[in-house]
């Protein structure tokens, strides 16, 4: 597990010693305030309010470090990422993607079923047990054969396999097949992981219709080919008694938004997320960038009015944030802005710069934005972890320790991934992950 917490407070690379003063983040009882963290053998012993007494119990000989200015909140959750293993370990291997997880604070991360060959057999799924010093994994598989849209894979064998959900990353096709996978998977209560999105109405097309579009010289996407494919989702799900749950991915306007929220507001098992590059950046980038072909991204990046839409959307808890790291090869995107891939890599970068970007500048709060990467995808899947307060269960939470206030340039000798696809590449940015402490829950030892 990579580290750059403090050697003098750290035994055999695990954090031990008194943390005075940090910063306490914890979305699952709203807590923000600065206590007092002993750890031994890299796991939490006790917390308190700054100045209190040393409990019992804990060795008197501990190290005492400043934690003044470091914020520690619980490990970060991934909704979904690409993984270059198998297939593509040129781009990235199943070792530098958990590296780069935990160098950015995730602690737990959904594969997408873009792998070679494809997630839609148990065998594939077994390619990503629980080990120790790696962030869990939770695979999904592909909703059908080979992910073509087609057929359905075996999705009660793969549910017992132990898919987190299904999904095929890519536009489903139909609505028929739609329609069955919501009322088969509700017996399984796994969550169907779909991405709105009319590959006939965006056509060729790289960046939204507009102003932008056409000052830039790109073949503009209506924005219709989101909202529609996301009406036409929604319509299928309220048409369906006692749906499987729903997970809306890539949401990149203020109108799908408020269809969302309806949907919400009716009770239908429907939650969403943005990914974070729809958050700091608009189409605007692209100038400002000079064409870079690490910002071809699909959906395209918003308009100024749909990223803010988006940002409200986080602090009304609506929305969760993922990644969507997606890793290529230095010459697969080193190609004009229209013709290189979509997608960017994502994980050790996602914290830092939205802290810089949306807390610093006040457009969220700290808790909004540790809420959006850990307590709202977390429970878009189902899942309760232990909360940091919760002195019973310690010494099985994941917890992270960051310094929003260290510099660093991203390079290819500071970054984890084997992938540099990145519009922020020999870039300096502020906030860096000091320590990811993975908690002794069931499969890790």
């Amino acid at each position: 597990m990579a580290s750059s917490f403090p050697s003098r407070v750290q035994s055999h690379g695990v954090p031990v010693g008194l943390l005075q003063g940090v910063r306490l983040l914890d979305p699952w009882q709203g807590r923000d305030q600065r206590v007092d963290v002993w750890l031994e053998a890299g796991q939490i012993q006790a917390m308190g309010e700054p100045g209190m007494r040393r409990p019992e119990g804990i060795p008197a000989d501990l190290p005492t470090l400043d934690g003044s200015g470091w914020v520690l909140g619980p490990g970060l959750v991934d909704l979904y990422a690409h993984s270059g293993e198998p297939g593509y370990e040129s781009r990235e291997t199943l070792a530098s993607l958990a590296a780069a997880a935990l160098a950015g604070g995730f602690t737990r991360v959904g594969i997408l079923p873009t792998t070679h060959p494809v997630l839609d057999s148990a065998e594939q799924l077994g390619r990503y047990p629980r080990q120790d010093g790696a962030p869990d994994w939770w695979p999904w598989a592909a909703l059908t054969l080979g992910a073509k849209g087609k057929h359905p894979s075996e999705w009660g064998e793969l549910a017992q396999a132990g898919a987190i959900g299904f999904t095929d990353e890519q536009p489903l096709r139909s609505l028929v097949l739609l329609r069955r996978a919501l009322e088969y998977l509700h017996v399984w209560n796994k969550p169907l992981l779909l991405w709105p999105w009319d590959p006939q109405l965006a056509g060729s097309g790289s960046l939204y219709e507009g102003v932008w579009a056409l000052r830039l010289g790109l073949k503009g996407i209506p924005a219709d080919a989101e909202t529609a494919a996301l009406a036409r989702i929604l319509e299928v799900v309220r048409s369906v008694p006692s749906p499987a749950p729903v997970h809306i991915m890539r949401l990149s306007q203020a109108r799908s938004l408020e269809l969302i929220q309806q949907a919400q507001q009716e009770g239908l098992p429907v939650t969403a997320s943005t990914t974070w590059m729809h958050l700091l950046l608009d189409e605007q980038a692209i100038l400002e960038q000079d064409y870079n072909p690490n910002l071809h991204l699909l959906p395209p990046l918003p308009k100024a009015s749909d990223r803010q839409a988006l940002i409200h959307g986080i602090r009304s808890g609506s929305l969760a944030i993922a990644t969507d790291h997606r890793p290529y090869t230095y010459e697969e995107k080193t190609l004009p802005f229209a013709e290189a891939p979509v997608g960017a890599i994502g994980l050790e970068l996602a914290l830092p710069l939205l802290w810089q970007n949306l807390v610093e500048s006040g457009e969220l709060t700290a808790l909004q934005l540790w809420s959006a990467l850990s307590l709202h995808p977390a429970r878009c899947l189902g899942w309760e972890p232990v909360p940091l307060g919760s002195a019973a269960d310690w010494v099985l939470a994941d917890w992270v320790l960051f310094d929003p206030h260290l510099t660093w340039t991203v390079s290819a000798s500071t970054l984890e991934s084997k992938s540099l696809a990145t519009p922020w590449l020999d870039k300096t940015i502020r906030g860096k992950v000091l320590h990811t402490q993975l908690g002794k829950t069931k499969g890790r030892g």
